[in-house]
Formats: C-alpha cells, structure tokens, sequence
C-alpha cells in the first residue's frame, strides 16, 4: 500500500459528499499508480459500512460474478452467491441489507468493466436512475484510464453524464510534501530525486532509503528486472494504440523541440497532423503547453511551448530511451556516466526552476509578498528570459526572480541582470512596483547577501 500524503484536500471533499443528505456519486480518476487506491482506502477506515471492488480485465460476466460474492459476503445471503443474476438485482440486494451508517459501495477499475462491455455505463445509468438514487449511498465510480473514464463517466456522450455529485482529478504530489517520504534529508538534498520520481507515490517509494541518486537511478531504473525499466511502455500502451508515434512524439520534445513547428519538422509531419496526438498527452497530465505569463489570451498566443511535465517520463526520455540499445546489452555502468554528465545542468536545473515557481505561491500564501493572480516565466524580444515573473495586477506588483542551480553562490551580477529587465517588463505587465528573488541553494555572495540587507525589495532564497 502507498504511503498516504498531502490528500487533505480530496479527503474533505469525499467526506463532504459523504455527509450530504441525498445520494452521492462520485468519479475519482488519475494516472496509473498516482494514489487513487490510497485515497479511497484511507476513506474508508473511517466508514465501516462499505464495500470495496476492484474489477479485473475479464469479461463482464467475470466481473459480475466476483461482485456477486463480495455482496453475498457482505449481507450475509448465501443464495446470492449461487444464483443467476443481472447487476441491477446484486446492487438491490446491497441496498437492501441495513446498515448502522451511510453505506459506500466503490467501483475501482470502473473502465474495465466498460472495456469489456461498452454498454455497461448504461446499465450503471439505469442502477442510479432507479435504485441507488434514492436510496442514500454514496457511489464511487475509480479509474486509471483516463481516456476511458471521462469517455465512460464525464464526456457528454456518456450515460452516465450529469449524474456524478462530485469528481477527483488525482494528481501528483507536490514537491512541499516530497519530504514526507524520507527522514532527515532536506529539501534541497531531495531534489535531484523529485527531478526523477516527480510526484507519484510509488515512484517516490522505490527512491527511499537510497541516498546516493546515481545509485537509486542505477538500481530503480536502468535495471532490467526494476518496474520503472519499461515503465512508459506500460503507461502509454494501456492509454492509446498507436504507442510509437506517442513515443516519437514525446522523444522529439525530450530532445528539446518544444515549438510546434520544430515538433512537426523533427517527425517529418505536419503540424495539423500532431494535434490529437498532444490533446491525448495533455488528458493524461504527460505534456503541457506552456505560454510567457504576460500573454492575455494563452490559447490564442503564438508563443506556445511544448513541455513535458511529468518529470520521471521526461527524465526517462531524455537519459533512458536513447540508451536503450547499451542497456539491453548489460552496459549500465557506460550509460549511468553518461546521465551523470548531463543530470544537473542540462535536466535537474529545469526542474529546480518549476519547484521555485511553485514556492512562490507558498510564498505569497504566507504573506511574504500581496498574493498573487498569476506566476510563470517570461521570453520574449522585450526582455529576454526570466525565470520567474509574478503579478499581483489588483495591486500592481511584480515579482522578477532568477533560479540557479550551480554548487557556487551566485554574485552580485545575477541580480544586476534582472533588474535591468525589470523597466520593460513593468511596461509589459502594466504594474508600477517592482521586487526581486533569488533562489539557489549553494547560497550568495557577499556582496550580494549586503546587497539584500541595503534593499527590502531584494530576497535571497538558499533552503526551498
């Protein structure tokens, strides 16, 4: 069982479906091994009275069948067990028996069921028009599919739509939270390992205890006989049908195309011809477009950037897939110096600067600067790169930062440089004040450090 963290949010949001008068029907779905089961399990220590089923790839009629003996044990009616029924008569019987409490019955694995039956969201759909509705359940529908839950749950060509109460998107764990994994490590020593697990759980657990990241990759991930070896194969083959040109795909972004342009140009297709592909990879939290945070109208922006976004598939993309050919051979020890002379600059680097930029919400949550509407970071013939942009356009406040991530402290030049960004990019974002941060956490200089202390509006940030 995953460790359960930072779940908090959805808990309550179960617990309040839970405690609502009238039935509920809830959709939890998510990537493969993100936590779903883990949430759902730590609801349930908390009402006894229900009923957990995780249907398999097997027929309907398989699936049908274990239910059948699960609610034949849970009600205690031995004849159910033996007797010929449709699903509609299991789930009467279920809500027949009286409980102490509000009873939960959780479908896990909902798709398969359909899988096997694309009919079955219909007979779902005659189960809570006329039985569970009004009965005072709750009802979980829980998938990893995700293309196949929202087809089967959310779409609006689905029986099921306009049903559900309420629905959970689970998605990975924050990087605030990645200590609660480990014990007496810092932040800023766990970061080379979020570059690699990114924020799913039972990623993060083949990690613990290993406090060596060449070694945890070594062992966890270019070992054969390890899951995360052929890990993509697994989660994309699951997902689509088509899984070379996904990969194709998601190589040409790892290799550091990210127009769309230079995406379609590297795959010899045209640009037209990418667009169901990326829609999928966005559904399934792979890839994100990403825009300069000044844009107004992101989706109309010309500017747009391809990012992969799940850390382990980038990494593994970027180091792994090209190497595949010397690992199979058993040449790990070439391929691990090979990730070690890139790993920190030319991967880690990136992902320290997504972690800055989630602290800055942390950061104005906490009152250290007027909360913001909008964080990112700027390119453009304006003002070049920045790291870091925050807007705060009630007040009219920006932020600028800068992120380094190098083992020397960074000097007084680095802060020298963005405020010389910041007249244009005032005009830009049509604030009229103007603050500064730096993070990097082999610390500054201290011409920079005296700098701070002269300036309020500088912050220097060593410990995320």
């Amino acid at each position: 069982m995953q460790k359960f963290v930072n779940r908090t949010k959805e808990l309550e949001s179960l617990e309040k479906q839970y405690a609502a008068a009238q039935s509920a029907l809830v959709i939890v779905y998510g990537r493969r091994r993100v936590g779903k089961t883990a949430l759902i399990t730590e609801f349930l220590k908390r009402h006894p009275d229900s009923i957990y089923f995780l249907a398999t790839e097997e027929s309907e009629m398989q699936n049908l069948n274990y239910f059948k003996a699960q609610v034949a044990e849970f009600t205690g009616n031995e004849l159910l067990k033996s007797a010929a029924v449709d699903w509609l008569t299991v789930f009467r019987t279920l809500i027949d028996c009286k409980t102490e409490t509000k009873k939960i019955i959780v479908l896990d694995e909902f798709q398969y069921i359909g899988q096997s039956n694309p009919a079955f969201p219909s007979v779902m759909q005659k189960i809570w028009d006329t039985l569970l509705k009004e009965a005072g359940v709750m009802l979980i529908l829980c998938g990893s599919l995700v293309s196949l839950m929202k087809s089967q749950t959310l779409d609006y060509s689905s029986p099921l739509y306009g049903r559900r109460t309420g629905q959970i998107k689970l998605r990975q764990i924050p990087f605030s939270h990645y200590h609660e994994f480990f014990e007496g490590h810092t932040d800023n020593e766990l970061l080379p390992f979020y570059a690699v697990t990114g924020g799913v759980p039972k990623y993060i657990e083949t990690f613990c205890g290993c406090t060596d990241i060449y070694e945890a990759i070594g062992q966890n991930v270019l070992n054969s006989q390890s899951f995360l070896y052929e890990e993509p194969y697994f989660l994309l083959q699951k997902e689509v049908s088509e899984i070379g040109s996904y990969f194709s795909l998601i190589k040409a972004i790892a290799m550091g195309n990210r127009k769309l342009s230079d995406i379609a140009a590297n795959l010899g297709l045209k640009q037209t011809g990418l667009t169901k592909y990326l829609k999928v990879l966005m559904d399934l939290d792979l890839i994100e477009r990403e825009v300069p945070v000044t844009e107004n109208a992101p989706e109309k922006s010309k500017s747009g950037l391809y990012r992969i976004a799940d850390n382990f598939i980038a990494f593994w993309f970027k180091f792994v897939y090209p190497c595949r050919a010397y690992l199979e051979k058993g040449e790990t020890s070439f391929v691990l110096s090979q990730i070690k002379k890139g790993f920190v600059q030319n991967y880690a680097a990136f992902v320290y600067e997504d972690v800055c930029r989630e602290k800055m919400w942390e950061l104005s949550a906490s009152g250290t600067w007027d909360h913001f509407d909008k964080v990112g970071r700027y390119w453009g013939a304006k003002a070049g790169e920045i790291d870091i942009v925050a807007i705060d356009t009630a007040g009219g406040n920006l932020v600028l930062g800068e992120c380094k991530y190098t083992a020397s402290p960074k000097v007084l030049s680095v802060l020298h440089a963005l405020q010389e960004k910041a007249g244009a990019m005032l005009r830009l974002t049509q604030t009229k004040n103007v603050q500064y941060v730096l993070f990097s956490p082999a610390g500054f200089t201290q011409g920079l450090t005296e700098a701070a202390e002269r300036d309020g509006s500088i912050k220097l940030i060593r410990d995320l």
